[in-house]
């Protein structure tokens, strides 16, 4: 079942999704060749603790850690541990706070130092599918409408868009309905209508969109060994037309 959010409801969304935020920028700082991906997970539970939030992952289904830290061909859920991050990786990171009961979720991928034109291009046009994909996030049109405008785009600039993983609801749970798959027909699944909350995700491959999970039952890879990104909002339909973002500052 959907369910539509009160205007409390949102204003705790809003601040789970700013602690979120928060945690983003504090990890664009610390990326850098030689960095551990623990480090980050450790750095990023303190700042969601510090702000009166927990970590929304962490014990998930018997998740690890806090974060998920996904390393070039990793596509989601790539475990953090003392790997360090090397001069021309790209390191998907998906931050989840939880705030009274409500939560945020976002993710981002990031170059660490001088990154390839493929690499860039790649993280460029996931986060672009994403932005193409939300001007269909309004009341009125169909929830295909945002899942395919995502899969033209990606597709239009020669990527893949990873089909085994989606979006979901978000709110009083991380994984809400409905699930929001990044590509489709357009004119089908549910109407948007004001209220709604909706993680919209694009995961982005640089060959096949075919993936696969490795034996810590965790870490998605694509399956050709080739690069993935990832880009991901909690988003409010509104009754003023705009969406809102709820995963910033």
């Amino acid at each position: 079942m959907i369910t539509i959010k009160s205007h409390k409801e949102i204003d705790l969304m809003r601040q789970a999704g700013s602690i979120v935020a928060k945690a983003h920028c504090l990890i664009e700082e610390m990326i850098k060749p030689g960095v551990t991906t623990l480090e980050l997970d450790q750095a990023v539970e303190a700042l969601i603790r510090d702000a009166g939030a927990t970590p929304t992952f962490k014990g998930y289904s018997g998740y690890p850690k806090s974060i998920c830290t996904s390393v070039n061909e990793e596509v989601v859920h790539g475990i953090p541990s003392k790997r360090k991050l090397c001069e021309g990786d790209i390191v998907s990171v998906d931050i989840g706070a939880t705030f009274k009961g409500y939560v945020g979720d976002a993710a981002r991928t990031h170059p660490v130092g001088k990154i390839s034109s493929e690499a860039d291009k790649l993280i460029k046009i996931t986060r672009e599918s994403f932005f193409k994909g939300i001007e269909f996030a309004r009341e009125g049109y169909r929830l295909s409408d945002i899942s395919n405008a995502i899969q033209t785009y990606v597709e239009a600039n020669g990527f893949s868009i990873v089909r085994d993983f989606v979006g979901h609801g978000v709110g009083s749970k991380m994984h809400e309905d409905p699930p929001i798959p990044n590509y489709g027909q357009k004119g089908r699944g549910p109407r948007l209508r004001a209220g709604m909350t909706l993680a919209i995700e694009p995961m982005v491959n640089v060959g096949t969109y075919e993936v696969r999970i490795l034996d810590d039952e965790w870490t998605v890879v694509t399956l050709d060994g080739k690069l993935s990104s990832h880009y991901e909002h909690s988003v409010l339909i509104t009754g003023t037309g705009e969406p809102e973002l709820l995963t910033v500052i």
